[in-house]
């Protein structure tokens, strides 16, 4: 099935639209379109065995025993609907419509009937039925034919997903929310599962991916699709998880279309409630979405950050509030299975995250400790730069995060970064914000997967061969190029002292010489300095404190008095003394400076050779250092591009110059 047939049936069913259009708004054409839909689909995949199962309900009329199992086999899918009626007979009844529709509904079984409750299908019947809409909406949809002998499971999932994206765009929904270009799904399946290629040919195989935020289980259909490719006999379980009830929806009944398990993709939010708690996957992949705040969640997640530290999914660390793209990636991490010691059994992740998570975050923050975490455990195998412009809804440039717990022995230690930002054809009609697409090989088109992929899978063969064309788009690097040491550089804090209309008027405000008995006395008395300047500390002391007892009044004493005078009197000046604490140098907390030491290089060697040339009287307040990690990619990749030279500029100028007298000359009268 070609796209163009693909958007005739999604026009089809937007076509709904019209009649909607008055009684729902915009933004809840999905709640009547998309359910219909599903089950038009469900209806078109039962009717070849619907007279079977009839049968099979009236032979078991009367009987006191649980027909599940037989009905099932009957319709020959997971699923199955009892009654003879079907969309285009309720159409037929328009008086009827909402009542027959219920009844057809009521007779699907448990696991159909959940998927359309999500929908909240029967309020949509009767807010349709009152408004005389009901038997029209059915009629459209008695004429779009979803069977799967003219829209096969995967093409199903096309147009799903471009009703999905019309939806969005009419709600205005966060960037990426529900689905994945099917073209960055193909590249990222491919990076996840190639290096097995040899593993997933063995006759029998059988192999589990899950998604913990499946949406409408375009990834899932996608790897197992490329693992069927590679071994037409594999078998492949799918799980998922989705907080969208109407993507869950759609997800769960391609699979019951599809002969899987529905029950394998869970309803809820992943964080809070994970409904894959005990089960680890061979592949997991993802794309969370983007810059979205986990606060509802967040007791249960600090909950289990702090109870269960490391032996939870969190113990890492938890990012800043309002992004939780580094929870779902703990969270994939903790579904990964464990490699036994002859070197068998793991995972591999692959995941879709835009700049942020590369970065985000000074040492020792939330961030910072969970890209230690990853790169520290030698998890992190290849990062994969996109081009901007691949998604629907956003135009933010994207990263594959390729992880796995079994490198093998040429990877161990080493993280691959590759630039693919490149690799895009203008597509011939936008689609939202996406702009750009993968190029498959394709009907004429440049194969921007199979490249990518064939990079990726001799990067560091690439990235050794001086001589290779490409190597400038692949960077190998150990782990610990990404950590860093935050070193603190502190510098002595120097003043000289004097009395002035400035320093008096921050004495007087200063607390505890305000909190004095006879504070405007006390600085009375100092005001008879004015003028007057000391060299030293003690100098300033002993003159101030004579003019105060001059005055009749007593010195006050305490440490923070003193520091409060010192504080009003004493001005900063790169000539003047060095303030001491306990016989050391205090530290100047304008002057402080912050930086970044690659890790294992020697701090006291990087102070002696980036900073002591500048200001010899610096030093490192050692129990300040932190560690960091980061991984900046474009500064790796950036390539230095000289401005034009002022003539070619000027010429140019001159030009345009030229071509606006022109025309001028040809406008005026």
């Amino acid at each position: 099935m070609n796209s163009s047939k693909h958007t005739e049936l999604a026009n089809h069913a937007w076509s709904v639209a019209d009649l909607l259009r008055g009684d729902y708004r915009q933004s809840d054409y999905g709640k009547v379109i998309l359910p219909f839909t599903v089950l038009r689909r469900l209806e078109c995949v039962l009717e070849p065995t619907r007279e079977k199962v009839v049968e099979t309900v009236a032979r078991f009329a009367g009987q006191e025993i649980d027909t599940d199992h037989f009905l099932r086999k009957a319709s020959g899918h997971s699923f199955y609907n009892k009654s003879d009626l079907t969309l285009r007979k309720i159409a037929a009844d328009p008086q009827n419509a909402a009542k027959n529709l219920q009844i057809y509904v009521g007779a699907f079984s448990d696991n159909a009937r959940e998927v359309l409750d999500k929908y909240e299908f029967n309020q949509q019947v009767r807010k349709l039925d009152g408004a005389n809409l009901l038997y029209l909406v059915i009629g459209k949809f008695t004429d779009l034919d979803l069977h799967p002998d003219v829209v096969p499971n995967h093409n199903m999932g096309y147009i799903f997903e471009e009703l999905i994206r019309r939806f969005a765009e009419q709600s205005n929904e966060t960037a990426g929310e529900h689905f994945t270009p099917r073209e960055v799904i193909k590249l990222m399946v491919n990076l996840l599962v190639a290096p097995d290629a040899d593993a997933l040919s063995v006759p029998g195989v059988v192999r589990t991916v899950m998604d913990p935020a499946c949406g409408t289980g375009g990834m899932l259909s996608a790897a197992d699709d490329r693992i069927k490719a590679l071994n037409p006999d594999a078998t492949v379980e799918v799980y998922g998880q989705e907080l969208n009830p109407e993507s869950w929806a759609i997800c769960r009944s391609d699979l019951m279309i599809k002969g899987q398990d529905p029950e394998n993709i869970r309803f809820g939010n992943s964080f809070s409630d994970d409904g894959h708690a005990r089960r680890r996957f061979d592949y997991i992949l993802a794309n969370p979405p983007f810059g979205v705040e986990w606060k509802k969640v967040k007791e249960d997640v600090e909950y289990e950050h702090k109870s269960l530290g490391d032996a939870g999914r969190f113990g890492a660390g938890l990012p800043r509030i309002n992004d939780g793209s580094l929870l779902f990636l703990q969270h994939m991490i903790s579904k990964m299975k464990p490699v036994d010691v002859n070197g068998g059994g793991g995972s591999r992740i692959a995941i879709v995250f835009n700049g942020s998570p590369l970065f985000t975050g000074a040492a020792e923050s939330g961030e910072s400790n969970i890209r230690r975490w990853i790169l520290e455990n030698d998890w992190l195998e290849a990062i994969v730069a996109l081009p901007d412009q691949l998604f629907y809804n956003t135009g933010i440039s994207t990263y594959f995060w390729i992880l796995t717990n079994r490198k093998d022995a040429d990877h161990k230690g080493k993280v691959v970064l590759l630039d693919a930002r490149d690799q895009w054809q203008k597509m011939r009609k936008s689609l939202g914000d996406k702009r750009k697409e993968l190029g498959d090989g394709t009907n004429g088109r440049p194969d921007h997967i199979g490249d990518i992929t064939r990079l990726y899978a001799e990067a560091l063969q690439v990235a050794g061969d001086p001589e290779h064309a490409l190597r400038g788009k692949v960077k190998v690097f150990w782990n610990e190029d990404f950590g860093y040491q935050r070193i603190t550089v502190e510098r002595p804090l120097k003043l000289r002292f004097e009395v002035t209309e400035e320093t008096l008027a921050a004495l007087a405000e200063a607390k505890p010489v305000a909190k004095l008995e006879r504070s405007e006395e006390f600085v009375a008395a100092v005001r008879t300095l004015l003028g007057s300047s000391w060299t030293t500390k003690s100098e300033a002391f002993v003159a101030l404190k004579d003019a105060v007892v001059a005055a009749g009044l007593t010195w006050p004493s305490g440490a923070p008095f003193a520091k409060a005078v010192r504080e009003a009197v004493g001005v900063r000046d790169p000539e003047g003394e060095v303030q001491k604490v306990k016989g050391a140098p205090e530290p100047d907390t304008d002057l402080r400076d912050y930086e970044n030491v690659p890790l294992g290089e020697d701090v006291e060697e990087y102070l002696k050779r980036e900073v002591l040339p500048h200001v010899p009287d610096a030093w490192i307040d050692h129990t300040k250092t932190k560690i960091g990690y980061e991984i900046p990619f474009t500064r790796h990749f950036y390539v230095y591009k000289p401005p034009r030279p002022l003539a070619e500029i000027d010429a140019e100028l001159k030009s345009l110059e030229a071509e606006i007298q022109v025309l001028l000359g040809e406008v005026a009268p």
